[in-house]
């Protein structure tokens, strides 16, 4: 086995998770099998309970794992499917290691950081390497791991350091990514922050060997230089990333570099100097994202729009999307509570602005979230989308509000609503799970991939779907459609298409005599991949620029 460390420094947030994505990617192009590792240092078990504006969306795995949007990004790029211990964070070692104490495994010594904790560590790290993680469920051969620098990680760090020597240094290797600013006084390229981001990762027992420098725009050459002479390594372990127009360009700019000549020599792996076939379509991918000349606007309305990355699984379904039918995606974020008439009475100008983009839209996509806040401007945009007949996709929370809407405006059950929101609503259309734990919050919902079974022949999501009889999707929810109701609907001509296995649970929705009305209860966009797109974001995307029809006709075959 194969260790290759990705620390970072300067800055939080910085691309450890793309740039250790991206050097997978070129590895696995290499024939090598890889897996990965995010290592976190909050005392959290996992990220179940975060607000998304804590770190950004919560990813969510097939076993059911609530975990960082970093393994969204390693499921993508390397195609692989992780597991929840895959994800290791400060409060699962801890917990690892007290359970083991109260056990008894520890009798007679007293606990402490080192040695106890930093063993957890590696040996956590060790056993889940070697879980498989494809398909042909054959053990990796590469496994990838991210940590920080800070106060919190020091831990990891320290049993990082152990583990250097216990896995040999033709085993493991250290690469550091840091910035390059770039202030607008001077106009030059800093390399001071690296210089000292490099010493401190020195000063705690770590050799970087290889540097990735992130910038604003290419680095010069003086540059490399001075920070191959001052973080003593070669020139050619300087590695230089600068902002590209769409990160399916990292591997490529990697690869240009000599990456994988360094990598075989330093790791003495069994692989050709030049990549396979699958860069070549990464690169292929990444030239066509650049040349895309037509546009497909789509409206998100959510309550976490701040922050683009509340909802990086979603804009990365889209994106996958219209890349397969040669678009180039236009994703107009709406905070949901300027559409309500509160915000009109308030801030008029701000109301008016958010209907002129949700009207302006190609297609409405409503997606996920929890809490009142915001709610009844999801629900005005539903309307809209319904009543004007534009692509409509709703998922998990979005789905439950477009039952809500259907109620109130085509039922007219005017007080119609989710137990959630409301406890004492005389028309609950959506209700509290069986097994929802109102006590504990933490992995209490239903989550992971769960079957879908397709209940009628002619529906859009299952032509999409290849006109399978079933689909499986990872889910995370704690409320659902209330099974005691949906006749009502049916009967207005709101189809509920999919159920769960016992057929209790409505799974997917359609609309009758619209163009493209979907809802589904589960996450699709967790399973998106560059080269494989979701069918309800694809389906979505197809009808907002007019060809789904044509798509369907085709046996669902893209156009080239």
């Amino acid at each position: 086995m194969k260790y290759i460390l990705v620390t970072g420094g300067v800055i939080s947030g910085i691309g450890k998770g793309i740039i250790a994505s991206s050097i997978g990617t070129i590895l696995k192009s290499c024939g090598l099998r890889v897996t990965a590792i995010k290592i976190d240092p909050y005392i959290n078990i996992d990220a179940g309970t975060f607000s998304p504006y804590e770190h950004g969306e919560v990813f969510v795995l097939n076993d059911g794992g609530e975990v960082d949007l970093d393994l969204g990004n390693y499921e993508r790029f390397l195609d692989i499917n992780l597991y929840k211990d895959n994800n290791i964070t400060t409060g699962k070692i801890y917990q690892h290691v007290i359970n083991k104490e109260r056990h008894g495994d520890y009798l007679g010594k007293t606990v402490q950081v080192v040695p106890h904790i930093t063993d957890a560590v590696q040996e956590w790290v060790m056993n889940q390497a070697k879980v498989p993680v494809d398909d042909d469920r054959k053990e990796p051969q590469i496994c990838l791991g991210g940590t920080i620098g800070d106060i919190e990680g020091m831990p990891f760090v320290e049993a990082f350091r152990q583990f250097q020597f216990k896995a040999k240094r033709e085993n493991f290797c250290n690469i550091h990514v840091s910035l390059v600013p770039q202030p607008n006084a001077t106009g030059e390229q800093k390399t001071k922050p690296t210089q000292n981001s490099v010493r401190a990762l020195r000063g705690l027992g770590l050799s970087p060997d290889l540097i990735v420098c992130r910038s604003a725009k290419p680095i010069e050459m003086a540059v490399k230089e001075k920070i191959s002479m001052f973080c003593h390594v070669e020139p050619e372990q300087v590695i230089f990333i600068h902002d590209v127009s769409s990160t399916y360009r990292v591997p490529i700019l990697l690869e240009e570099q000599g990456i994988i000549k360094y990598f075989k020599q330093r790791l003495n792996l069994p692989i050709d100097d030049q990549p396979s076939d699958l860069l070549v379509r990464w690169k292929k991918m990444a030239d066509r994202y650049e040349r895309l000349l037509k546009v497909c606007s789509i409206a998100l309305v959510g309550k976490y729009t701040k922050l683009s990355d509340c909802y990086a699984s979603v804009f990365k379904a889209l994106e996958h999307s219209a890349l397969a039918i040669n678009h180039k995606l236009d994703l107009m974020y709406i905070d949901s509570t300027e559409l309500e008439h509160s915000t009109e009475v308030e801030n008029s100008v701000k109301y008016h602005q958010a209907w002129q983009k949700l009207c302006k839209a190609d297609g409405i996509l409503v997606p996920g979230g929890f809490g009142i806040r915001g709610t009844e401007g999801k629900l005005q945009a539903i309307s809209w989308a319904r009543t004007k007949k534009k692509p409509f996709l709703g998922v998990c929370l979005g789905m439950q509000l477009a039952v809500v809407e259907f109620a109130r405006n085509c039922l007219n059950w005017k007080d119609a609503n989710s137990t959630e929101f409301d406890p004492d609503t005389k028309h609950p259309v959506v209700i509290d799970m069986p097994e929802h734990n109102p006590g504990d919050m933490g992995g209490t919902m239903r989550l992971g991939k769960r079957r879908t079974v397709f209940k009628s022949q002619n529906s859009v999501l299952r032509k999409l779907y290849g006109d399978e009889m079933f689909v499986e999707e990872r889910h995370r929810h704690r409320y659902e459609v209330n099974p005691e109701l949906t006749h009502c609907f049916e009967e207005k001509g709101l189809k509920f298409v999919g159920h769960d296995m016992e057929g209790n649970r409505m799974e997917i929705i359609e609309l009758e005599n619209h163009p493209y009305f979907v809802g589904v209860q589960f996450h699709p966009e967790f399973s998106s991949r560059p080269m494989k797109p979701s069918p309800p974001y694809l389906g979505l995307l197809l009808a907002a620029t007019g060809t789904l029809n044509a798509y369907l006709q085709r046996g669902c075959k893209l156009s080239p």
